[in-house]
């Protein structure tokens, strides 16, 4: 059984939540992040992003940073710009893009499920990453940014969310991406044990984006239960922050590919070297792809069709199959020697709603040489592949709208902070 529990937010003051509010850690550069929280002291970029308040050049992993942060969660707390909720809630958060509508449950997941499998994954971490969201969530002591995970939807459960909602909201805004985002909180005992009795027979849960922060929780939890000789299970530690949407209201995106150099090759032999496993086509503007199996790339200020060849790929193997696959192993691999795209600093990943004019300007700026547009994978494929237990290829997927960081923050431990009930 999936095991979720309600948990003590701690969140914003009504009128400050969309000043606080701001895009994950993960989607900007430091520099970005700067300009995004220019002007604005509230932004929970001053905690997921806490280089943003030390001086250039600053190492993003150094103590200090992590200090920082901690500094600016508590800071934020003391002056009442967040506040924690007196009891424990289940929240449900709803984030309309245009025609896309989703709406989730905000929950604490178990750190066990996460390790047993009955939350499943799709991706392998990187060390270095891993370490980073291990030391910011110990020295913030709580999970400030949740994770994206999904599950085959129960119609009776969308069915109680669905009127949940249609009560006036806590929290109702804009961003200036277009983005509406609403926020209800469930304090009725018999709603959240309703809600929680939904989930027990939901297996599996699925991590859409996020794999870095799970697998933090749960050394941040292996490093709690080592330190704490009187654990019993039941601490704050042992589950962490979640957002769970039912799958058919997901989106995922391309996630493209844009390359530094070519490896050595000139741009004739890189083309006729393609053409091994590829049909080449010129086309006569941006090539935008359109159904599975159909690559654009970017070379020179043109754009090309790619096509994979028959036998080029395993058609009877669920990852060979996958796009991302089929770039790797014909293309980038072989060609441009991108052995492995986790770590090579030459590979570079573009998500799909800044579009295709965005590769475009990589490429012209002189500091790549090509890129590459992609069909996006679907959801089918990564619940089918988590299921069978494999692993895609880094940076698969990009899932739109992104969550918003700040609204709902769940804490490890509370001692050391001076928490304000909402006035």
């Amino acid at each position: 059984m999936a095991f979720i529990k309600p948990f003590r937010a701690v969140r914003p003051r009504r009128d400050l939540a969309e000043k606080v509010a701001s895009l994950p850690y993960d989607v900007m550069s430091v520099a970005e992040a700067r300009v995004m929280a220019e002007g604005n002291p509230h932004s929970f970029l001053h905690i997921t992003r806490p280089e943003i308040d030390l001086p250039l050049g600053t190492d993003s992993h150094d103590d200090p940073v992590y200090e920082r942060g901690r500094e600016n969660l508590d800071a934020f707390i003391r002056d009442g710009i967040l506040f924690q909720d007196e009891g424990e809630c289940y929240y449900i958060y709803r984030q309309r893009m245009g025609e896309l509508l989703q709406t989730g449950l905000v929950t604490c997941t178990s750190v066990d499920d996460y390790r047993n499998g009955i939350i499943k994954k799709h991706e392998l971490t990187r060390a270095d990453k891993e370490e980073d969201r291990v030391r910011h969530i110990d020295y913030l002591d709580a999970n400030d940014e949740p994770v994206f995970y999904t599950y085959r939807h129960n119609p009776d459960l969308s069915a109680l969310i669905a009127r949940l909602a249609e009560e006036t909201p806590e929290y109702d805004f804009t961003t200036n991406d277009g983005v509406e985002h609403q926020l209800w909180v469930i304090r009725e005992k018999e709603v959240i044990d309703r809600l929680t009795s939904f989930f027990a027979p939901i297996i599996p849960l699925y991590v859409a984006d996020g794999h870095h922060r799970s697998a933090a929780a749960g050394r941040v939890r292996e490093l709690r239960r080592g330190a704490n000789h009187a654990h019993t299970g039941d601490e704050e530690y042992n589950s962490f922050l979640t957002v769970i949407f039912p799958d058919d209201e997901m989106t995922i995106m391309p996630y493209n590919r844009v390359v530094d150099d070519l490896n050595g090759l000139t741009s004739v032999d890189f083309l006729l070297r393609i053409a091994h496993s590829f049909r080449v086509t010129s086309c006569p503007g941006r090539f935008h792809p359109e159904e599975r199996h159909t690559f654009g790339m970017y070379l020179l200020g043109a754009w090309y069709l790619l096509t994979p060849k028959a036998g080029s790929f395993d058609t009877g193997d669920s990852v060979a199959v996958l796009d991302v696959s089929i770039l790797q192993n014909n293309l980038l691999r072989p060609l441009l020697g991108i052995n492995d795209p986790r770590t090579d600093q030459r590979i570079h990943f573009v998500g799909g709603i800044r579009g295709i004019g965005e590769l475009e300007q990589l490429v012209d700026s002189g500091l790549h040489a090509v890129a590459f547009a992609l069909y996006p994978t679907s959801l089918e494929e990564l619940m089918a592949l988590s299921d069978e237990d494999k692993i895609m290829p880094p940076k698969s997927t990009w899932f739109e709208p992104k969550l918003r960081s700040g609204l709902f923050v769940h804490l490890l431990e509370a001692k050391g902070l001076r928490l304000k009930s909402e006035t």
